[in-house]
């Protein structure tokens, strides 16, 4: 969330970044603007009506108590107009997208993007290219069919060593990670409450996007940021304690409310699927240098399975909603011959931390708000697709990378499993 001083002495500043985002908010900003105006008159009214209460509070004739009493139903009455301010600012505030960071390059949308690197080359088969659907479901390791029957479209079913395959990835990936990039590893819960969903930025914006439970009061999480980044919550770390860096895994569940029509055949965009995430939360001068470690570790995942990638520099326009910088990681999926989204990585900055009221106390004693990031290390479904396409053999069968074989217990997927 953006820092309510900046707002109410650099509007000019508030009003660029959202440009650059491609935010309209002409609207909302002058309505802001006389918000925060209400609130220094009011905040100045109650320090005036207190000092005066205080003055005659040593008086002890009948008159000064008459206006002692008057003044302190002034003061109540003036305070629940600042709590119904506050609560205007608040929600114009609680919708504003993070600023972006001044390394990131203007543009509207993903073909405003620039690819920063490239890692290996598009796998070229001699061979018809079948893409991970048919291959799939001839090898017996992916059932859609069931999956949509038991649930809805969009709820695959992993059969066999489909099923192993991704556990494998899931196992793999964890463990890379708590041992190249040590980050703790976390078993979180699944749901998530209201406030969690809010200090990572899923509320109130992206609501119809999540699935919730019968009251309204637990959501099922769309990825682990939403837990690992809110265990610390409302509290103060010691600057010493810093960078924290976790990892877990988490199923994930999205209703994908905005891309209907998108990918809907097999195991692209679904609305449950499998996730190691990353966070970290660190000092506000580190943070860059620890979003460079942290896309490092993700890419490491793809350079251990061998898969061809690239890292994308997003522009202002395809940011995410708290992010200040991101990555995309890209691997090529050469049933669709082209690269496809495996791992987003961005750094929030002190957005989400504003948000749960996440601080540190530095050395010198006083108390600052940390930067958060996170990123996907990586999604294993989407990598499982990679997997099955750029292994893919001309018989139909499907070559383990050597990485996941102690993982998997096998060389090659060949058949019914």
């Amino acid at each position: 969330m953006w820092d309510i001083h900046i707002c109410e002495k650099d509007p000019e500043l508030l009003a660029a970044s959202l440009e650059r985002r491609g935010v309209d908010f002409n609207g909302n900003l002058a309505q802001l603007t006389d918000a925060l105006k209400t609130r220094r008159r009011l905040l100045s009214e109650i320090e005036a009506a207190n000092m005066t209460r205080n003055k005659i509070a040593r008086g002890e004739d009948a008159v000064a108590a008459d206006i002692g009493r008057e003044l302190r139903g002034r003061v109540a009455g003036l305070k629940d107009l600042l709590d119904d301010v506050n609560g205007v600012i608040t929600s114009i505030v609680s919708s504003l997208p993070n600023r972006p960071h001044e390394t990131v390059p203007d543009g509207a949308n993903a073909d405003d993007n620039i690819v920063v690197r490239t890692w290996g080359k598009p796998t070229k088969l001699s061979f018809p290219v079948k893409d991970h659907v048919v291959l799939g479901e001839a090898l017996g390791i992916i059932d859609l069919r069931r999956g949509a029957r038991l649930a809805a479209s969009g709820f695959p079913c992993l059969t066999g060593l489909g099923a192993r395959l991704s556990r494998a990835l899931m196992n793999f990936k964890l463990d890379l990670h708590r041992e190249r990039g040590h980050y703790l590893e976390i078993a979180p819960p699944f749901l998530a409450n209201r406030g969690a969903f809010f200090g990572t930025g899923q509320l109130p914006k992206f609501e119809a996007d999540l699935y919730w439970t019968a009251d309204g009061e637990l959501g099922l999480v769309p990825t682990a940021e939403v837990p690992l980044t809110n265990m610390f919550a409302g509290e103060i770390l010691r600057e010493a304690e810093l960078p924290i860096n976790l990892t877990a895994y988490t199923p994930c569940w999205r209703r994908e409310a905005g891309a209907y029509g998108h990918d809907t055949r097999g195991l692209i965009r679904v609305h449950q699927f499998d996730k190691v995430e990353l966070v970290k939360i660190t000092t506000p001068e580190t943070s860059y240098e620890e979003l460079d470690r942290m896309v490092d570790d993700a890419e490491e995942v793809l350079r251990r399975l061998d898969l061809p990638h690239r890292r994308v520099l997003l522009c202002s326009g395809d940011l995410g909603f708290c992010s200040a910088k991101t990555f995309d990681i890209e691997v090529w999926l050469p049933g669709q011959g082209a690269y496809r989204e495996i791992s987003s990585c961005s750094n929030c900055e002190d957005f989400q931390a504003r948000r749960m009221n996440l601080r540190f106390r530095r050395a010198a004693g006083h108390v600052d708000f940390p930067h958060t990031l996170n990123g996907s290390g990586l999604a294993i479904g989407r990598t499982l697709v990679a997997i099955m396409e750029n292994y893919q053999q001309e018989d139909g069968s499907i070559v383990i990378p050597k990485a996941l074989v102690p993982y998997v217990g096998v060389e090659r997927i060949m058949g019914m499993n």
